[in-house]
């Protein structure tokens, strides 16, 4: 355990890959290619502001690997977006697309922006101009993005509208997470949250723990957030006693009602304030001692500094890189359950996917048909990661990379690429 572990992502990203591709004894020219992105792009965005300036955004789009079908992958605008981050999310991509075993590859992209500065009309104007500087790259075929941090279905409508008036033709499959009218699925507003209470519920199941009588903690409160405090009192009846957003970090002991703490989020815009809360520090709540802790904000939440103090019993990783691998040893060491991220919010993926089927033969499916494939794929997959953690006494990460790199491999081995 070290106070002065790398947190760049890309390199946290080749870390894991590394020791995973050691015990797979993965030869080097397989590591050689699978440790890089196999393209990636930077471009420069002009966007025309409300008060009549002109300012440049630096745009990405990383398409790691294509070796079992089209990149897939998110578009995230924030701030402190950079390339090493979307390397790092086109490659943990890579891995989750081949963990729950689609036909797709791993991409990601992204704009350093602030959202939240950004006017409507603004936001519109970034969006046509990310897709005229990369849409040449897109296709169904090719490369498909999808909603990802402060990007919404509405700005996928954009984009898809844009590469639609560039190419001429009706071609929805190239981007999913879209609104519903527009050829978005059922079921994709909660899948990345739906995939990971269906996980949790295994995980329980296999722990003995009885998840109507557990208690949860949520760190951010978007979307994930939302829907796996919703969800996750209804189906398995969990507890929510503390929630944290970008501003705060509320507790309370009882346990709060979902819908109201979300209502209360969605009308403010924070959580602080809501009846019945007590403030604590953000720090602290991923340190309450509860049954299962779901990490959905951002990078490098649990490190070494912190991980000695987690109590949780059982971490589903909903946001992308909340662990870093000296916290993984320690978590490991401790017997604490890590659902890995690439595993865990799986859900969105999978049914992004979905949506690509749907459009592509123009039929769609019912909220109850896509649920049932979803929980069916997740589970599938969460049951061949933890068969694989027990018989190689790994942990679950390690277990789960083990099967993504393998399947990855294989399938850059039968096309000649090494």
């Amino acid at each position: 355990m070290s106070n002065t572990e790398s947190l760049n992502p890309f390199a946290i990203a080749q870390r894991q890959f590394d020791e995973a591709a050691e015990l797979l004894g993965l030869e080097a020219s397989a590591r050689a290619l699978l440790r890089e992105p196999m393209r990636e792009f930077v471009v420069t965005i002009p966007v025309r502001m409300d008060n009549g300036t002109t300012r440049m955004f630096k745009g990405y789009r990383v398409q790691y690997n294509s070796s079992r079908g089209p990149t897939k992958g998110g578009l995230r605008w924030h701030p402190d977006e950079t390339i090493d981050t979307v390397r790092a999310l086109a490659a943990w991509m890579t891995w989750k697309t081949a963990v729950v075993d689609l036909p797709l590859g791993g991409g990601k992209g992204g704009v350093t922006c602030n959202p939240k500065e950004m006017s409507e009309g603004e936001k519109e104007r970034l969006a046509r101009g990310y897709i005229r500087a990369v849409g040449r790259i897109l296709k169904i075929t090719k490369d498909v993005p999808a909603p990802d941090v402060y990007t919404t279905p509405q700005i996928m409508a954009w984009m898809m509208d844009e590469y639609e008036t560039l190419i001429g033709e009706a071609h929805p499959g190239v981007i999913t997470g879209k609104p519903i009218e527009l050829g978005g699925s059922q079921g994709r507003g909660d899948a990345t949250a739906r995939g990971g209470i269906f996980v949790v519920r295994e995980a329980c199941d296999i722990l003995g723990i009885d998840p109507s009588t557990a208690r949860s903690s949520i760190q951010g409160f978007g979307n994930a957030g939302q829907y796996a405090a919703l969800l996750g009192a209804e189906l398995l009846g969990l507890k929510v006693v503390a929630v944290s957003d970008s501003r705060s970090a509320i507790y309370n002991e009882d346990g709060f009602d979902p819908k109201a703490l979300v209502d209360h989020k969605l009308r403010t815009g924070a959580v602080s304030g809501f009846p019945g809360s007590k403030s604590i520090e953000p720090d602290a709540l991923l340190e309450l001692p509860v049954e299962v802790l779901f990490p959905s904000a951002l990078e490098n939440a649990i490190t070494s500094r912190n991980a000695d103090k987690i109590q949780a019993k059982i971490i589903c990783e909903l946001a992308n890189g909340p662990t870093t691998p000296d916290a993984d040893a320690v978590l490991y060491k401790r017997g604490i359950y890590v659902i890995p991220d690439f595993l865990a919010n799986a859900g969105g993926v999978t049914v992004s996917y979905f949506e690509q089927v749907q459009n592509s033969y123009n039929y769609y499916w019912d909220i109850g048909e896509v649920y049932e494939q979803l929980d069916r794929k997740m589970t599938q997959s969460f049951l061949a990661v933890h068969e694989l953690h027990e018989g190689r006494k790994v942990n679950m990460r390690t277990a789960a990379y083990m099967i993504s790199i393998d399947r990855v491999a294989i399938a850059c081995r039968l096309r000649g690429w090494f």
